[in-house]
């Protein structure tokens, strides 16, 4: 599964959410649906202004970890 990290960036650069979401043009609700993982796509757009403003890269934000409710059986 896909982990968002924009709190860990965040914090990096002193930054407030209410803050990132008004340089980036979305409103607070669907920044903190992004940041708490319960967003089910992002546009790249988006996924560009946020980098921007944080001046980071995607894989800053974005990281793959193993689902543990997705084992397989063998």
């Amino acid at each position: 599964m896909i982990v968002i990290n924009i709190d860990v960036m965040l914090a990096k650069r002193k930054m407030k959410v209410g803050d990132l979401a008004k340089q980036i043009g979305i409103t607070n609700a669907n920044l903190s649906i992004l940041k708490n993982g319960k967003a089910k796509a992002i546009r790249i757009e988006t996924l560009n202004e946020i980098c921007k403003a944080l001046q980071c890269q995607p894989g800053d934000i974005l990281e793959y970890q193993d689902d543990p409710e997705e084992e397989t059986e063998t």
